[in-house]
């Protein structure tokens, strides 16, 4: 729940970043409000699994994969900004590695399907 939450406050940078055009006149990125906008259904969908974890397991998983994934991404960039003498901050890489896992970790197990009995 608590992942879901957080990954829904992302509306509100979002909503700023687009009332005042910031993503164009300021940052000059396009893509940053795109991106932004994958983390808001992800934290719906979050609140949701929350109430029934066991239903809603591929896509708690899913938002797992997604945080590591972008956590990775981050990682690599950041190597890179390093070796570019570019200083890049390293906590954010690990916030969404740590979250992803202990999605990961926490991921209910898998119900086993009861097959009917034949007489």
């Amino acid at each position: 729940m608590i992942v879901g939450l957080l990954n829904l406050a992302v509306i509100y940078p979002l909503f700023m970043d687009l009332w005042h055009s910031s993503w164009l006149l300021e940052q000059k990125n396009e893509v940053e409000p795109m991106f932004m906008s994958f983390f808001i259904p992800i934290g719906v969908s979050l609140l949701v699994a929350a109430w029934r974890p066991s239903e809603y397991r591929s896509m708690i998983a899913l938002a797992a994969w997604l945080h590591i994934c972008h956590g990775t991404v981050m990682a690599i960039q950041t190597v890179e900004a390093w070796t570019h003498g570019v200083h890049r901050n390293f906590i954010d890489v690990i916030v969404f590695l740590v979250v992803g896992g202990v999605l990961l970790a926490l991921l209910p197990a898998k119900r086993k399907v009861v097959e009917p009995v034949h007489a």
